[in-house]
């Protein structure tokens, strides 16, 4: 067929490229508007800055949390505070307690011979075991108090002194062994609950309503080792801690009542010594 014959293909297909041929002119104008350092600068994506809005959602997962895990979840949770302030307390009272250097030097010098300095050296320290020496080196001093009545006081203070310093670990213990027992508690409940809603959905059971139960019943379990590793390590240390308190207590105290023998032995008396004690005695008689 001659192009003469189809004059309306040829408008149609004059048409079309006339309208190709606009847009793209007016593409181009557009880009010819933009300036080229706008473009560079533009960022290639937009992040959201994070601002205050993010803490109601926060918050709002951190009450689907809860209400997932149910009343063994706030319970674990508070048993966490508890172990957590009881072992800053436990860490602030250990850490004033300081060193022992100054009651080791001052037992060297009691058995020096130099009481005064030693009883000077002591009089300052917080340290317990400072204060018990103190005690103890005056108590040497008097000659009114027998020595077996000065270690039965000696022994009744530092056995209080220890007994504050382990108050709180028997608690830190306590959450240590339940709280995993709690969380296992809690995921047989869960479990129960979630064959449950099995039983009532009869044959129409969706998937979705086991392995949705199931995650909650073992976040109980999760949250309840969450609380016990830190409670159990931390117990562990502030027990050893205190060990080596009473172990180093009473080798100082010890060290009071007990002669140095790591010093070279004293001569002997020498035969004119000797002698001349005989002639005192035989004179005395």
């Amino acid at each position: 067929m001659d192009e003469t014959e189809n004059p309306v293909g040829r408008t149609n297909e004059e048409g079309t490229v006339s309208e190709e041929v606009t847009a793209s002119e007016e593409v181009g104008a557009e880009g010819a508007d933009l300036d080229p350092l706008d473009v560079a600068d533009a960022p290639l994506l937009e992040v959201p800055e994070a601002g205050l809005g993010n803490e109601p959602e926060l918050l709002q997962q951190a009450m689907q949390f809860i209400d997932a895990g149910g009343p063994v979840v706030l319970i674990l949770l508070l048993m966490s505070v508890i172990a957590l302030a009881i072992i800053l307390v436990k860490l602030w009272q250990f850490l004033r307690l300081g060193s022992s250097t100054k009651a080791r030097a001052a037992v060297a010098l009691y058995r020096d011979g130099r009481t005064d300095e030693a009883l000077a050296t002591l009089v300052t320290q917080r340290n317990p075991t400072a204060q018990l020496l103190a005690l103890a080196i005056g108590g040497r001093e008097r000659a009114d108090v027998p020595e077996a009545r000065l270690r039965e006081e000696l022994a009744r203070q530092g056995s209080e002194q220890i007994e504050s310093l382990r108050g709180g670990l028997r608690a830190l213990e306590v959450i240590g062994g339940l709280a995993p027992l709690l969380g296992l508690f809690g995921t047989v409940l869960g479990m129960i609950a979630a064959f449950q809603a099995m039983e009532r959905a009869g044959n129409q059971v969706d998937p979705s309503i086991l392995s949705g139960g199931i995650w909650e019943a073992l976040l109980t379990t999760a949250v309840g080792l969450a609380v016990a590793i830190p409670a159990v390590a931390a117990h562990n240390w502030l027990e050893r801690r205190l060990e080596r308190q009473t172990q180093e207590m009473e080798s100082l105290v010890t060290q009071i009542f007990t002669a140095d023998l790591s010093r070279p032995r004293q001569q002997p008396a020498t035969q004119d010594g000797q002698a001349a004690r005989l002639r005192l005695h035989a004179a005395g008689e």
